[in-house]
């Protein structure tokens, strides 16, 4: 049933749209956080294991409420990985060595690439569109992934 909350049917389509490509990148970073907190070795894999865990933790709960925020807007989230990562802007190659240092690059670099996209994209969705319900929530969600972010920055100092 077509959603009827006071924004076009063609915003309403783009900010789908817009909020399907976010979906991906997180998905895509969940599933890179996964493979760090199983696969990584070395004298802190506790540590790290748990750190992982945490923030995989968080990402499951970020793209839950992405989903929803496009069901509310009365359009379907894609859910297929094939989807992801035709979405996605970010690679789900990880080079690295399986030490908790490569893990905590790549995932900082896939946070920090989140956030200028999201950034870059914001005034899309309050301006352009007239959605400043998400406009409000993507700005919660560059604040998450700057605090993920940080945490990952701290064990690299």
């Amino acid at each position: 049933m077509k959603a009827t909350i006071g924004i076009t049917e063609n915003n309403l389509t783009e900010v789908a749209q817009l909020l399907s490509k976010t979906l991906a990148d997180e998905y895509v970073l969940l599933t890179k956080t996964k493979k760090a907190h199983w696969n990584v070795e070395g004298t802190d894999f506790y540590s790290s294991h748990k750190f992982f865990e945490h923030q995989y933790g968080q990402l499951e709960v970020i793209i839950d409420q992405i989903a929803e925020r496009i069901r509310k807007i009365g359009h379907y989230a894609p859910a297929t990985l094939k989807q992801f990562l035709e979405l996605t802007h970010l690679s789900e190659d990880f080079r690295g060595k399986n030490d908790s240092v490569d893990h905590f690059k790549a995932l900082l670099s896939d946070h920090e690439s989140i956030i200028i996209n999201l950034r870059g994209n914001i005034g899309n969705f309050g301006g352009i569109h007239k959605d400043a319900s998400t406009s409000d929530y993507l700005t919660r969600l560059i604040e998450a992934h700057e605090t993920m972010a940080w945490m990952l920055r701290a064990h690299l100092a």
